[in-house]
């Protein structure tokens, strides 16, 4: 990796270019620095959401997604560098299917609402989804491994599950539910069943 950060005002950006971890200059603009960029909102957007309550073992899967993240980042800011292992997918996946096996099945679209937490989970899972957009989009310009862009994808399934999790957690002990939309054609088609 690069040197580390010693010093924060450079003024080297004032010409519209960034330094990657390569040493090289490119514009704020190109899709690599558009990558990092949604890969580090994501990340604050996590550590947004660690502010809220939630169960232990959430907290600890979200700090490990933060440092994987940094990973992701840091992979990206270097052309032909890999941060991202294959293990840190096989934690999403694994998480995945914890958190899946313990909530109701769906039976209608929710919306991205309920507790304070659970909305912050979904604003998590659109900006992972907005990073792999941008991941997939470098990756048709300059050849990536597919590690990042599979991270980013199964992180927003991940993200959307732990939105359903933090819905239903209470810290008195109640269970809380999911918002669910209210569908006027299925709303009528349940009015025409009873009819």
């Amino acid at each position: 990796m690069g040197k580390r950060l010693t010093q924060i005002a450079t003024r080297t950006g004032d010409d519209g270019t960034t330094g990657l971890g390569d040493n090289t200059r490119v514009s704020k603009n190109s899709l690599r620095v558009h990558a990092m960029g949604d890969v580090d909102e994501l990340n604050s957007h996590i550590g947004l959401l660690l502010c809220e309550a939630m169960p232990e073992g959430v907290r600890t899967l979200l700090i490990e997604i933060q440092h994987q993240l940094f990973n992701l980042g840091g992979e990206l800011s270097i052309p032909g560098y890999e941060l991202l292992k294959v293990d840190a997918l096989r934690v999403l996946d694994q998480a995945l299917e914890h958190h899946n096996a313990a909530l109701p099945r769906l039976q209608e679209f929710i919306l991205p609402a309920g507790t304070r937490a659970a909305a912050q989970a979904h604003i998590c899972r659109t900006v992972a989804r907005r990073a792999e957009r941008a991941v997939v989009a470098l990756g048709a310009q300059d050849a990536l491994k597919d590690t990042p862009r599979q991270y980013l994808n199964r992180l927003s399934d991940l993200m959307f599950v732990l939105s359903r999790v933090l819905n239903r957690y209470r810290l008195d002990g109640t269970v809380g539910d999911d918002v669910y939309w209210k569908s006027e054609r299925l709303a009528q088609a349940a009015d025409d069943s009873f009819a």
